[in-house]
């Protein structure tokens, strides 16, 4: 008889609540809890034998243990990377652990090009003036059509290349660094040399994955430099792969002419919190803010889209069933 499963669910979004219920195909008992797991609320895992985490929950040794003394035999993250968990403790704790193997890339691509396209055409600054009754052409929203640039792609994978054909669906030249080069991927992107590509790219989307003590801070004040002056860049990867101290030197110097990002490095600590126009705590960050409407940020939110959770919790749910069926899941850790 397959074991009884009570899973509970942490950053279940009230808008994303309704798809955990109608994705249950395999009958789990769900608990939805809105809020991350910290260290404040392990406590809500009494009672069940399976934890479902999202991003930027906090699954580093102390609750690891504290799940352990609870019962908890199942870890599964309905994401695709995984440094919110302390991944070697939880193996030596002897947790089953799963995460999904990818999700809707239109949804993180869709953004970057969201992102590029409203610091192209200064969209942020234009709206923001008009809301306090400016109507006036200012010359700072001065624009160059997309089809007409270059736009660089730094990891060329699914999502990187969904980006690149959005990109090229608007006419633009679509340059790619990446050190897989697939042949679906050279259909649609010119591969360059590292160098060239930051060089010539109007617009550089960083959608590669990061890989701890090999690239970090890709995106440094060495690769600014190498920039064409008033450049875009974008970044819906992953945080650490980018210096913002870089970034906000680059922007004051007048050589970044905007950046967007939906990731910032160590954004536990900010992503989901509101400091209601106060200072985050964090100097950089609040300089980075500061920086607006040349700096637009959004919260880890490229996920957030119906199609993405839709492929994260069925994901999740068949991992589990292949856990509990056949003892192992092909996207086990």
């Amino acid at each position: 008889m397959m074991q009884k499963i009570k899973m509970i669910c942490f950053g279940a979004r009230k808008n994303e609540q309704t798809y955990f219920s109608q994705l249950n195909k395999y009958g789990y008992e769900l608990t939805l809890v809105e809020a991350l797991l910290t260290e404040d609320n392990v406590d809500l895992i009494k009672g069940h034998n399976a934890v479902m985490l999202r991003g930027n929950c906090n699954a580093k040794a102390k609750n690891l243990a504290a799940m352990k003394t609870m019962g908890v035999e199942f870890l599964l993250t309905r994401t695709v990377g995984f440094d919110h968990i302390d991944v070697p403790e939880a193996k030596r704790l002897g947790f089953k652990l799963a995460r999904v193997p990818g999700y809707s890339p239109n949804a993180i691509s869709e953004l970057t090009l969201t992102l590029a396209m409203m610091l192209l055409r200064h969209t942020a600054a234009m709206t923001n003036a008009t809301r306090q009754a400016d109507f006036t052409v200012h010359g700072n929203y001065f624009s160059r059509e997309v089809r007409l640039l270059k736009v660089g792609v730094f990891g060329v994978g699914r999502i990187g290349l969904t980006t690149a054909k959005l990109f090229k669906g608007l006419g633009a030249e679509v340059l790619g660094y990446d050190v897989y080069q697939s042949d679906a991927a050279k259909e649609v992107v010119e591969f360059r040399e590292l160098d060239d590509v930051i060089a010539n790219a109007d617009i550089l989307c960083i959608h590669m994955p990061y890989f701890k003590g090999q690239n970090d801070h890709f995106v440094n004040h060495a690769f600014i430099s190498k920039m064409k002056d008033n450049a875009i860049l974008v970044n819906c990867g992953r945080g650490e792969l980018v210096d913002v101290v870089a970034v906000i030197d680059g922007i004051k110097a007048g050589k970044i002419d905007g950046y967007g990002a939906d990731v910032l490095e160590n954004e536990s600590a900010i992503f989901n919190h509101n400091f209601n126009q106060q200072s985050t705590g964090n100097a950089v960050v609040d300089e980075l803010v500061s920086l607006y409407p040349r700096v637009l940020l959004t919260p880890h939110v490229g996920s957030n889209t119906d199609e993405a959770c839709r492929n994260m919790i069925e994901y999740t749910y068949d991992n589990l069933n292949e856990f509990l069926t056949t003892g192992s899941s092909k996207n086990e850790l």
